[in-house]
């Protein structure tokens, strides 16, 4: 990967994220870490040689746009921030409901949309979203976060389709289950039984999301768009 290319990746103070930063860092690439968090954001950046810091809060279209601003060109965006407010649809708030789909999907297309102008006058681009395996297979208590998942599937699609005319790539990665600070809190018996539906036999680490992530960033990558890469153990195929 040229040194020249800059990379931004959301969520990017811990678990996924920060893998990913790590990960284009590694290939050259000059990285922008961006989240809620400065404290974290910061020590992360500090690890990272050449990397920088931008705090942004992807349910807010006026941080979005700041954030971005302040960026400047950026050639890779990795749109990997997420929440989640579980419940089961019966009961689901609306605030709960919206409150994922503003971060998850609106949060990711308004990025979408500051990157975009400067990629088509260059004529070269890549946007990576990170959907998840949910977003193919339905989770119980989980509607308004598969939906988000989902959606960011159709939204790289289309996506895809608008935008290849100027050699800019747009791929979504769907990890399955991936040990971090957001599944750390899952029960022992739930985690067991994850397993056993995993042909590999293990839960998938940050850096196996974040080499799927590197590879679709790369030059080698340039004539995938529009796909899904399943990064998930076999768990869904």
């Amino acid at each position: 990967m040229a040194a020249s290319k800059t990379a931004l990746v959301t969520g990017a103070s811990r678990g996924i994220g920060l893998a990913c930063a790590q990960a284009l860092a590694s290939a050259g690439a000059r990285v922008i870490l961006a989240a809620r968090d400065a404290t974290k954001l910061e020590a992360a950046s500090a690890a990272i040689p050449e990397s920088s810091w931008i705090a942004l809060d992807m349910s807010s279209q006026d941080s979005i746009k700041e954030a971005f601003a302040k960026a400047g060109k950026v050639d890779i965006l990795v749109n990997n921030a997420a929440v989640t407010k579980d419940g089961l649809a019966l009961r689901m708030k609306k605030d709960d409901w919206d409150a994922v789909l503003a971060t998850n999907l609106t949060g990711a297309f308004l990025a979408v949309q500051q990157v975009l102008q400067g990629m088509m006058k260059q004529r070269w681009g890549r946007i990576i979203n990170i959907s998840s395996i949910v977003g193919e297979t339905g989770n119980p208590g989980q509607a308004n976060y598969v939906a988000s998942k989902a959606g960011l599937i159709g939204l790289t699609k289309s996506l895809a389709q608008e935008i290849a005319s100027r050699n800019i790539t747009v791929n979504a990665i769907a990890p399955g289950f991936i040990d971090t600070d957001m599944t750390a809190g899952l029960s022992d018996e739930l985690k067991q039984n994850m397993l056993s539906h995993i042909p590999l036999k293990r839960f998938g680490k940050p850096e196996d999301v974040a080499a799927a992530v590197k590879f679709l960033a790369s030059e080698e990558a340039g004539y995938i768009t529009g796909a899904v890469l399943n990064v998930n153990g076999g768990m869904y195929m």
